[in-house]
């Protein structure tokens, strides 16, 4: 695992350092540090990283412009901040855990805990950005109608007709977004609110009908939990 804390205080840097080697051990395969944003960012566009740790306010610098950033990366983003009402904020841009100072190494090693379980933690996740032209994009989650995932990266299919290519794969976003969203077919997560009825095709096939009138497929080994969880 190779890790990137961006954190302004050396003395707090070494102390998450010694922690998470106490925690993880040998997972570790490099631990990087940066003491301000646009060096963090540098690394984040250069070098491949698997767990980020943030500060919010680094030298006077808004940390939320790394989250910006991030929030399109498939890695995951673990803040430590004194900024606690940040907090849920920070839940929207799909953070992991937020770890507030002053913190504990058993505090850290939940946050970890929960990375290792790959808890579906952004229930209140409201944003994933894309890049487009150059450019990142923020896509509201509310706009969504579903996403078919088209290898390493996924399509969003948007409520305006259009698409937008997001760079994680359907099931980093399975554990991301809120559970609303539910996978009915290995190539397929579908918003529920979103979900008008289940169609019962010739053949024992099953597709499910959105309110645009589109239709999907629905896997057989997913029928019965979806029947039974969202339509009685």
């Amino acid at each position: 695992m190779k890790i990137l804390i961006i954190e302004d205080e050396h003395r707090i840097a070494r102390r998450i350092e010694r922690m998470l080697r106490s925690i993880l051990g040998q997972e570790i395969k490099a631990i990087q540090h940066c003491d301000e944003l646009r060096a963090g960012q540098e690394v984040i566009a250069n070098q491949k990283i698997d767990l980020l740790f943030l500060d919010l306010n680094l030298n006077g610098e808004d940390g939320f412009g790394v989250l910006e950033l991030v929030v399109a990366e498939p890695f995951p983003t673990i803040i430590i901040s004194a900024y606690r009402d940040q907090a849920i904020r920070a839940f929207e841009y799909g953070v992991l855990d937020f770890v507030p100072k002053p913190f504990t190494e058993e505090r850290l090693a939940q946050a970890l805990q929960r990375l290792q379980r790959r808890e579906k933690s952004a229930s209140s996740l409201k944003y994933l950005a894309i890049q487009k032209k150059g450019r990142r994009t923020l896509i509201p989650i509310a706009d969504i109608y579903y996403i078919q995932g088209a290898g390493v990266y996924t399509e969003l299919h948007l409520k305006d007709d259009s698409t937008a290519i997001h760079n994680k794969t359907l099931e980093n976003l399975e554990l991301l977004l809120p559970e609303h969203f539910v996978r009915i077919h290995k190539s397929y997560l579908v918003s529920m609110q979103e979900a008008r009825e289940i169609v019962i095709e010739p053949g024992s096939k099953y597709s499910l009908r959105l309110n645009n009138q589109v239709l999907l497929p629905i896997g057989r080994t997913r029928y019965k939990e979806i029947k039974k969880r969202w339509f009685g």
